[in-house]
């Protein structure tokens, strides 16, 4: 492709005032038409198309190669992103777990204090049981032995009783029958004689009850005590 003279001249002039110079594949298919002065442009414009796209290439290798940077770092970024909410859900799960273990514990100590207070409320009524059930055996102990006692003091009140209506009677009639011998005038020798053995048998005897039973009523007190 051949230009004319006036616009090899405006690119000429174009490129030594402002260094701006054609590009691209279109300078391949320039023909200079035997002028060196626009041969040198677009030798130099060719050269400065070379490096352009050289230092384009560059430019879009680095931000291919920072794309890939950013690419990688993105997953990474990910992953670890990933980690940490893994770790933040296994942090909760722990956590609950934790409160559950507080509150299962809590529970425990809960009823282990109810079941302690429940022992001890159960103890102390055990203790007035048995204080109630040893106050009713001692009270029975003293009413029986009250009732025993009562039942010695009648028992030998009677036989007391009894004896000395015995020894009485038998002292009045051996009496009345000693003063009817005498009213009648016989011999009361040998009835004199029979009364006073009488008389002192039934005291011997009458002594000897009473002796018998104040011992038995000693021996049974002494035997309690």
């Amino acid at each position: 492709m051949k230009l004319n003279k006036e616009t090899k001249k405006q690119l000429l002039d174009l490129f030594s005032s402002r260094k701006i110079s054609l590009e691209g594949n279109i300078l391949k298919i320039i023909d200079a038409d035997g002028d060196e002065d626009f041969q040198k442009y677009i030798n130099s414009s060719l050269e400065k198309d070379k490096e352009s796209r050289r230092k384009r290439l560059e430019i879009t290798k680095q931000v291919q190669s920072q794309n890939n940077e950013l690419f990688r770092w993105k997953e990474e970024n990910e992953k670890i992103q990933e980690e940490l909410r893994q770790s933040l859900e296994k942090s909760e799960c722990s956590m609950h777990e934790a409160q559950r273990l507080r509150e299962d514990a809590e529970h425990a100590r809960e009823e282990a204090e109810k079941s302690m207070i429940e022992a001890e409320a159960s103890k102390e009524a055990a203790l007035i049981a048995k204080a109630e059930a040893e106050n009713a055996k001692k009270n029975a102990e003293s009413d029986l032995d009250l009732v025993q006692k009562k039942s010695q003091f009648e028992l030998i009140g009677t036989i007391v009783r009894v004896a000395l209506y015995v020894i009485l009677g038998v002292g009045v009639i051996t009496t009345g029958m000693y003063l009817f011998a005498i009213f009648k005038g016989t011999d009361t020798q040998v009835i004199g004689s029979t009364w006073s053995n009488i008389i002192g048998i039934l005291l011997t005897n009458a002594f000897s009850i009473v002796g018998t039973i104040m011992g038995v009523k000693y021996a049974s007190e002494k035997s309690k005590d």
